[in-house]
């Protein structure tokens, strides 16, 4: 494990203490906790813009799939004969 130094604003430093005295866990603790979900946040929010890029690049040549073939699956949701979603 490595050592960060990291400055604290005094508006993020009082609170942290106090978190970190009423749940019974080190500022080092929620301090890594917090990285640890922003960063996964991050890889999340990255994936997700990768997908819209490639379902734009779909759509720009005409890879589709119609409404009514969409909505053909939709009603089978939930049902005994649920399908497989529709392909191209």
């Amino acid at each position: 494990m490595s050592v960060t130094s990291v400055r604290l604003h005094k508006e993020i430093e009082v609170p942290l203490e106090q978190l970190a005295e009423k749940l019974d866990r080190s500022k080092n603790y929620l301090i890594n906790l917090a990285i640890k979900e922003f960063v996964a946040k991050q890889a999340m929010e990255s994936s997700r813009w990768s997908d819209t890029i490639q379902a734009l690049e779909s759509i720009q040549s005409g890879e589709t799939i119609g409404e009514s073939k969409v909505n053909e699956w939709l009603d089978t949701w939930g049902t005994s004969d649920e399908s497989s979603a529709p392909t191209k």
